[in-house]
């Protein structure tokens, strides 16, 4: 079993295949454009607090892009 998180994207998208939901290539666009705005938001979050938290406290030296990579992979 994997240590990366799943967002919601993901996980609806999971419940439809396992629901047997016919994707077809409208939908499966639709995924991969809403998953892509997941990822946008969660760095965007990350940068943010970055910023709000400033170098005093905010201690986690990983770049948005890195966080992302490490805990939802790809």
């Amino acid at each position: 079993m994997s240590n990366k998180k799943q967002t919601a994207v993901e996980w609806f998208f999971s419940e439809l295949e396992r629901m047997q939901y016919f994707i077809g290539n409208d939908m499966l666009q639709a995924y991969k454009d809403a998953k892509e705005m997941d990822k946008e938001q969660i760095i965007e979050t990350w940068n943010t607090r970055a910023k709000i938290d400033g170098i005093i406290t905010f201690t986690d030296n990983r770049t948005a892009e890195q966080y992302y990579k490490e805990t939802y992979g790809e």
